[in-house]
């Protein structure tokens, strides 16, 4: 994938942006959790995989194009890795699209995995909390800048969603840095 091309770097792959090079580095997010947990479940991979819709996330220059409608499908590879496929609507209606792989780091849990859409560069993906029939997950690293609040639906009521920011804000994230997506 050629740099110039305007894909976004996607869900969970925010890591991997810092990894390319200085140009990453400028216009990262602040830290938002300065003691980031230990992901909490083991993940079961058969469940995660599949479609899962942003309902929030912390800011982040490669999703700022994106006005809505934010997903990311996962599914398993022939090879074990798994296919990560992100999108997103744009301001004029267009979809943004980018293709990754993920590969599990920690297969004690299979809650930490490295996720890369440039070549060899690798950003960590921790699935930090999941609820028991994997209808919501919480999405971070260890460097705090990178939060994404997910769901099996495409909208929650108010209530189900401030239940998910409070248990992000339960992990140490600051909440109030939250951006929240307008899905269809």
């Amino acid at each position: 994938m050629r740099a110039s091309t305007k894909t976004w770097i996607g869900i969970g792959a925010a890591t991997a942006a810092a990894a390319v090079g200085a140009a990453f580095l400028i216009g990262r997010h602040p830290i938002g959790n300065t003691s980031v947990p230990e992901p909490a479940k083991s993940v079961h991979l058969q469940r995660y995989i599949g479609v899962w819709f942003e309902i929030a996330r912390y800011d982040q220059r490669f999703e700022r194009s994106c006005a809505g409608g934010v997903t990311a499908t996962y599914s398993l590879g022939s090879d074990g890795s798994i296919n990560v496929v992100n999108r997103c609507r744009r301001g004029d209606g267009s979809i943004k699209e980018a293709r990754g792989r993920a590969k599990i780091v920690d297969r004690s849990t299979n809650a930490k995995l490295k996720v890369s859409f440039f070549g060899p560069f690798y950003g960590d993906y921790w699935v930090l909390d999941h609820a028991d029939d994997y209808s919501w997950s919480i999405v971070g690293e260890p460097s705090g800048r990178y939060l994404w609040i997910l769901s099996r639906r495409s909208n929650l009521g108010q209530a189900a969603i401030e239940e998910l920011v409070s248990r992000a804000q339960g992990l140490g994230y600051d909440t109030k840095q939250l951006i929240y997506t307008k899905q269809p």
